[in-house]
C-alpha cells in the first residue's frame, strides 16, 4: 500500500503489506461478510527475504550502528519502547517511564515476564548492563553511542525499574531508546566477547539467530516462547511464520528477477522503475516507508578547500540542477526536498529558494573567490590548483537510479568549471575515504527518530570520530550560533520552544550552503501477494515479520 507523498508533512510511519484484520469485513451498508481463508493468518512456512544493503560485518547492532544491521536485528532484537504510526512513544520492553522535575533522571519500570532466548532474565541489570556496552569504547559503536551521549550510567532501582541519570536534560532520551541500534541484548550473550556475538546476537524477540552463512544469508528461526510484541503489535504469542531465510542479493535486477520467479517474497531497494510498475499493477506491492530523521542530501565537506569557501559551497549549490534527474530517473517514486530533514519529521523546515539552479550566479561567485581561470577542458584554475571536487560512493547504499543523478550532478557543475570526481566504492572503502577526509561532496544516509539528528549531524561535537571511527559530521559545520541551537533544542521540553528552535537551526544550516537536499531517504519494499501482515516498523522504518505469514 502506497501513501502519496507530501513534502514535510509525511506521517512517521508506513505499513508494509497491510495486514488483513482477522474477523469481519464491513461492506458496503455496514453488512458484516464472512471472512476469507486469506484473511485468516496461517502459521508455519519460511519467508525469503532479500536485501540490497551492504551485508552486515557484524549483527550486533551496538558495534558501528548502520542500517543494513537494523534491518535483520529488528527481527530478533527488541527496544524499551516503540513508535506508533501517530508519531506517540509507546510500551515496549518497557511498561511506563517517568522523568524528573529537572530531566536528569528517567525510571523505566520494565516487564516482568521477559527472558532473552538464551534463558537470562530480561531486567535492569540487563538494561545496564546494554547501556555500558555501547558507551564502552572498545564495542566500537557510532549511532548508539552518540544517541547516548547523554546518558551518564543506568541505576538499578530493583529487578523492575532502571533509573537512567544524565548529564544533562536530552529531549530526545525515548525517541533514542527506540531505535535498533539501541535493542536490548543478553548481558550473557554481551559477555563472549564481540567477535561471538556479533555471529548471533541474543534477544528477546520473536525471531533468533540460527545461522550466517557469509555472504550468502542470515537463517533466522522462530521464538516459540515469545511473549514481548510491542504495543501496536496485530497479535499475542510467538509468530506465525516459522524462519525467516534472510538473503543478500547486491544487484537490483537480479533481486527483482528473484521476485518475480518466486524464489524470494519480499525485497528491498527497488529500482524506481519497478517500484513505480507495481504500485500501477499492484502485483506485487510496493511499499514506500521513507526513513525518519535526515533527508538524502549532497554534504559539503566545509573544513577543507575549496568548500571552506562560503562563496564556492554557494556556488555548487547554484550551478548543479537535480530536479531534471529526479523526475526523470525516478518516475514520481521521489520528491525533491528542500530540508535537512526527512519529510517523515513534523519540524522539518524547507527553503527552496536557496536551492535555484543559477549558472551566472555561480559563475559571478567563483569568479568572485578568485577561481577567474579556466584550463582547457574548462576546469577552473586558482594558484595552480584545479578545482577538483572527489565524490566517493558507496554502490551498497546507491542504487544504479541515484547513481545516474550524481552523474547529472556531475554534468552540470562542470558547466561552472567544477571537476566532480565520482569513485564507485564499496561500503568499506567508502568509510575509508571519509575516515581520511578524502572528499569534497558526499551522500551518506544518516537514520534517527526525531530531529535531534540534527545535533548528530551538524553540531560541532560531532566533527569528533565516536569509537567507531565515524564523524557524523561531514559537512564539517563549525558554527557557535548552530551549535547553541541544537543544545538548547535537545534540553528544552517545550514543545513550541522546541520546533523554534530546530526551525532556525535548520535555517542557518541551509543558508550556510552546506548541503544540498535530494529528497527522502530511499526505503521501499516489493512484496508477494502470497505474504500478509508485514509491516514497517514505526521508528526508523525497518520491516518486522512478527504479524506476517503466508497465504498460498
Amino acid at each position: 500500500m502506497h501513501a502519496a507523498l507530501h513534502p514535510l508533512r509525511r506521517p512517521r510511519t508506513f505499513g508494509l503489506a497491510v495486514a488483513a484484520l482477522v474477523g469481519a469485513v464491513a461492506l458496503a451498508g455496514c453488512q458484516a461478510a464472512e471472512p476469507d481463508a486469506s484473511d485468516e493468518p496461517v502459521a508455519g512456512g519460511t519467508l525469503r527475504y532479500a536485501s540490497g544493503d551492504a551485508e552486515p560485518t557484524c549483527l550486533d547492532p551496538h558495534v558501528g550502528g548502520n542500517y543494513p544491521q537494523a534491518l535483520v536485528a529488528t527481527q530478533f532484537l527488541e527496544s524499551l519502547v516503540s513508535l506508533d504510526e501517530s508519531g506517540e512513544i509507546i510500551p515496549w520492553l518497557a511498561e511506563s517511564w517517568q522523568a524528573s522535575d529537572d530531566g536528569l533522571t528517567w525510571e523505566f519500570t520494565l516487564r516482568d515476564d521477559v527472558e532473552f532466548t538464551d534463558g537470562t532474565p530480561f531486567d535492569a541489570e540487563a538494561v545496564k548492563a546494554n547501556v555500558e556496552h555501547l558507551k564502552d569504547p572498545a564495542t566500537q559503536s557510532s549511532t548508539g553511542y552518540l544517541a547516548l551521549g547523554k546518558v551518564d550510567r543506568v541505576e538499578v532501582v530493583s529487578p523492575e525499574v532502571a533509573r537512567f541519570v544524565l548529564t544533562a536534560p536530552d529531549s530526545a532520551l525515548l525517541e533514542s531508546l527506540s531505535q535498533p541500534w539501541l535493542a536490548i541484548e543478553s548481558p550473557a550473550g554481551l559477555a563472549r566477547g564481540m567477535e561471538e556475538n556479533c555471529q548471533a546476537p541474543i534477544g528477546t524477540g520473536p525471531f533468533v539467530v540460527d545461522g550466517w552463512e557469509k555472504q550468502e544469508r542470515v537463517s533466522l528461526v522462530r521464538n516459540d516462547d515469545y511473549v514481548s510484541p510491542p504495543a501496536d503489535a496485530q497479535h499475542e504469542g510467538a509468530a506465525y511464520l516459522e524462519a525467516i531465510d534472510w538473503r543478500f542479493i547486491p544487484d537490483a535486477a537480479s533481486r527483482y528477477a528473484a521476485l518475480q520467479a518466486g524464489q524470494v517474497d519480499v525485497i528491498d531497494n527497488p529500482q524506481p522503475d519497478t517500484a513505480a510498475a507495481a504500485e500501477k499493477s499492484g502485483d506485487p506491492t510496493w511499499i514506500d516507508a521513507p526513513r525518519p530523521g535526515a533527508s538524502n542530501r549532497i554534504e559539503l565537506n566545509s573544513g577543507q578547500a575549496p568548500f571552506d569557501d562560503e562563496r564556492v559551497r554557494e556556488a555548487f549549490i547554484a550551478a548543479v540542477d537535480v530536479n531534471d534527474g529526479i523526475d526523470s530517473l525516478y518516475f514520481g517514486t521521489a520528491e525533491r526536498s528542500y530540508s535537512p530533514l526527512s519529510s517523515a519529521e513534523a519540524l522539518a523546515y524547507s527553503d527552496p529558494d536557496l536551492f535555484e539552479t543559477d549558472l551566472d550566479r555561480a559563475n559571478a561567485l567563483l569568479d568572485e573567490a578568485g577561481w577567474a581561470e579556466r584550463d582547457d577542458d574548462g576546469t577552473r584554475v586558482k594558484d595552480g590548483e584545479r578545482l577538483v571536487v572527489r565524490f566517493p560512493v558507496s554502490t551498497n547504499q546507491s542504487v544504479p537510479a541515484e547513481q545516474s543523478l550524481f552523474e547529472q550532478v556531475q554534468a552540470t557543475a562542470k558547466e561552472a568549471g567544477f571537476d566532480v570526481q565520482i569513485s564507485l566504492l564499496d561500503l568499506s572503502s567508502w568509510y575509508g575515504a571519509l575516515f581520511a577526509h578524502e572528499y569534497e561532496i558526499v551522500s551518506a544516509p544518516y537514520t534517527k527518530v526525531g530531529p535531534d539528528v540534527l545535533r548528530i549531524l551538524y553540531h560541532s561535537d560531532s566533527i569528533t570520530p565516536a569509537p567507531s571511527g565515524y564523524f557524523a559530521n561531514l559537512a564539517q559545520v563549525n558554527d557557535p550560533e548552530i551549535d547553541a541551537l541544537l543544545t538548547d533544542a535537545a534540553s528544552t521540553s517545550d514543545a513550541a520552544e522546541r520546533a523554534d528552535l530546530y526551525e532556525r537551526a535548520q535555517a542557518l544550516i541551509l543558508g550556510g550552503h552546506y548541503l544540498l537536499p535530494l529528497y527522502d531517504q530511499q526505503n521501499s519494499f516489493l512484496v508477494a501477494n502470497s505474504v500478509h501482515g508485514a509491516r514497517a516498523l514505526p521508528t526508523v522504518s525497518t520491516p518486522t515479520f512478527y504479524d506476517a505469514w503466508i497465504a498460498d
